[in-house]
């Protein structure tokens, strides 16, 4: 890999083919080879976001596969986030900050305004990395989205990219999904695709017959590689990977998983430990046999709390608060747990009282506080990042639960506006104490060290690189 200005394009025939994964691969590889690589994503759309050293949002997908690569995460690798806030409602994240005004435009009326800070990004990308990797979204044969594209053919265009297109062959239909998207792009677009992958192979590849060689006779394009079905624990990008429902002999976890929830990888140092269960609760159950109980940050509290007293779990949550067990509240659970949540510039819908456990009041402010954080905590640092509109305030009925104004409890009621807690060792196994879990908490950092080394090293052994 010697060329500087020939980035390398990752596309999927649907979502969640496993473009991500395979950019975060590419970008482990090429830095372990001595390459100075960044990863690229025009748009993306999701509440999961991180939070750059400079204080700039950018997604979460992005923010480790910058780490992959080994440079520090910049908002330029993803100049523009849409974070969902209603049905047809998302907050715009340009290059690192909120753009009310184009938050208020229609989705087709967006692209004038957006494409030329994407073109700006890549081309900076471009000029300052050896190789840049760029994921797309989605599916670039969405013939109705094709009008207002800024992520996928025409980043491509822009940079003439080699584009590989990678298809989810568990799911089935591979090869007609790769014939079909390559069908529905334009002449010009297509001598962009330099192969296919297939992704999340399991069995005996005899069972493929010749059908690579009938895909290649249609298009003249070659399948370049075909990847396993590969287990990692590393984040998804949007996928959340939780238990179905509660299991005897395990730490049963249940978390609220309202709409709107956002930044749910924070728990993966939970899902991944074989002796806990995180559960989702998606409707009013009785509580009772679980554990713990988390509710997780939400890009609209407001519509999160909602949901909370339309579908009787209010109740749930305060009868389980009535048991003693313990309730941890991340940033918008913090705010739903407290008594009010004040909207003066009507961002997540207006007032509303909240659950009224823990005497907090939430005022959302028109700027956002968003910022990596570092604090001392229980004879060690937790390390982690705020990403918020609120502003608490409380009483002499709670106490300081972490330092500088980023936590507050009363009795078994636990919050904070820090995420990332469970990444640190220290907080995990504080957490695991208090539910009577084992003490096995691992630093997160040095976890996904190993496993980002272990998938470029399946990638070296089955892609094409």
């Amino acid at each position: 890999m010697t060329q500087k200005n020939k980035p390398i394009m990752i596309l999927g025939c649907t979502s969640d083919a496993g473009k991500s994964l395979v950019v975060t691969a590419i970008c482990r590889l090429l830095a372990n080879r001595g390459l100075k690589v960044a990863p690229f994503k025009a748009q993306n759309m999701s509440n999961n976001a991180a939070i750059t050293c400079d204080g700039l949002e950018m997604g979460r997908a992005q923010y480790l596969q910058a780490v992959a690569a080994k440079v520090l995460p910049d908002a330029l690798m993803n100049p523009v986030l849409l974070k969902p806030s209603a049905d047809t409602q998302s907050q715009v994240i340009i290059n690192g900050k909120v753009n009310t005004k184009i938050s208020q435009l229609p989705w087709l009326e967006r692209k004038n305004l957006l494409w030329p800070e994407v073109q700006k990004s890549l081309h900076q990308l471009i000029e300052q990395y050896d190789q840049v990797v760029i994921e797309g979204a989605g599916s670039p044969a969405e013939i109705n989205l094709r009008s207002g594209d800024i992520v996928n053919m025409s980043v491509a265009l822009e940079c003439q990219a080699d584009v590989y297109l990678v298809s989810d062959i568990d799911r089935g239909g591979s090869f007609a999904h790769l014939l079909g998207t390559w069908a529905c792009l334009s002449e010009e677009e297509q001598k962009l695709i330099k192969g296919f992958v297939l992704n999340k192979f399991r069995g005996d590849q005899a069972l493929l017959g010749n059908a690579m060689d009938w895909l290649e006779e249609k298009t003249g394009i070659p399948t370049v590689a075909i990847l396993p079905y590969y287990r990692h624990h590393l984040p998804e990008e949007d996928s959340f990977r939780l238990g179905t429902q509660w299991q005897r002999g395990k730490i049963n976890i249940g978390i609220l998983y309202y709409p709107y929830a956002s930044n749910m990888d924070e728990f993966d140092p939970l899902i991944y430990q074989d002796d806990i269960n995180l559960v989702p609760i998606t409707k009013q159950i009785d509580l009772s046999h679980f554990d713990a109980l988390i509710l997780p940050g939400s890009k609209n509290s407001g519509a999160s709390l909602t949901f909370l007293k339309d579908s009787g779990l209010d109740g749930e949550i305060k009868q389980f608060h009535d048991s003693g067990k313990l309730i941890l509240g991340i940033c918008g659970g913090l705010q739903i747990l407290g008594e009010a949540i004040h909207d003066p510039f009507n961002l997540e819908g207006g007032d509303q009282k909240g659950l009224g456990l823990i005497a907090l009041k939430t005022t959302l402010l028109a700027e956002k506080s968003t910022k990596q954080t570092q604090v001392n905590w229980q004879g060690g640092q937790l390390i982690g990042y705020e990403i918020h509109h609120g502003e608490t305030i409380t009483n002499n009925l709670v106490t300081p639960f972490i330092a500088d104004n980023l936590g507050w409890q009363c009795e078994n009621i636990y919050t904070t506006y820090l995420h990332g807690v469970f990444e640190n060792k220290v907080f995990y196994n504080w957490f695991m104490e208090q539910v009577g879990g084992m003490k096995n908490g691992l630093q997160w950092t040095e976890h996904l060290e190993v496993e980002l080394d272990n998938l470029a090293n399946m990638f070296e052994q089955h892609g094409w690189l």
